[in-house]
């Protein structure tokens, strides 16, 4: 998606609950914990690559939905994965009632109960409370390395609901090299982030 919509990298976030690393991409050290932007400012996303400490859920939350505010934010949309031994291509959202109404016209199915906790969790509370629209579109996911095709199916709900027109083509079509070249990495922090599953139904 970023590479997609031409984002750029506008920030990132620092804080004593990230643990003491950084990451590289194609050799390059990156903050584990960024911001990006379009040109025109009206899409966001943030990226976290790092598992955090729980008990630094609410202050990171908080600093986040703390920014996008003072940034004009309306609309919050947090796209995650629920582990899974295999994806199945189906999407499902959780969100308010008029939302709700929005992705079922839109084909995106409803999860009727559940918690979501971990950083994703505290993000949508943190909107409740602000009176910021906030959705959560959900796919089956490898627990296992990281999920190509999974991430190709929120990105087709992106499309569906936003009209971003993201291609997804190049996750699909590449998705066992992807899978290849990064499972080495997640085998090393998998532990930590079956330990802070954001998604029970």
């Amino acid at each position: 998606m970023i590479e997609k919509l031409k984002m750029n990298e506008v920030g990132y976030l620092r804080s004593k609950f990230l643990p003491p690393s950084t990451v590289f991409i194609q050799g390059r050290l990156r903050h584990p914990f960024r911001f990006y932007s379009n040109k025109n400012g009206t899409v966001c996303a943030i990226i976290c690559e790092v598992p955090l400490r729980m008990e630094g859920l609410y202050n990171i939350a908080s600093t986040i939905l703390d920014w996008a505010q003072s940034k004009g934010t309306k609309e919050v949309v947090i796209l995650d994965g629920v582990a899974s031994d295999e994806h199945d291509e189906k999407i499902f959202c959780a969100a308010e009632e008029d939302l709700c109404r929005i992705m079922s016209e839109k084909g995106i199915s409803m999860i009727s109960q559940g918690f979501i906790t971990g950083i994703p969790g505290s993000i949508l509370n943190e909107c409740i409370m602000r009176k910021i629209r906030a959705i959560t579109l959900l796919v089956k996911a490898s627990h296992i390395s990281p999920d190509p095709l999974a991430a190709a199916t929120l990105i087709d709900a992106v499309n569906k609901v936003y009209g971003t027109g993201i291609d997804a083509s190049d996750l699909r079509s590449e998705s066992e090299k992807i899978g290849i070249e990064f499972k080495e990495l997640s085998e090393k922090y998998k532990e930590h982030r079956q330990a802070d599953s954001g998604m029970y139904m």
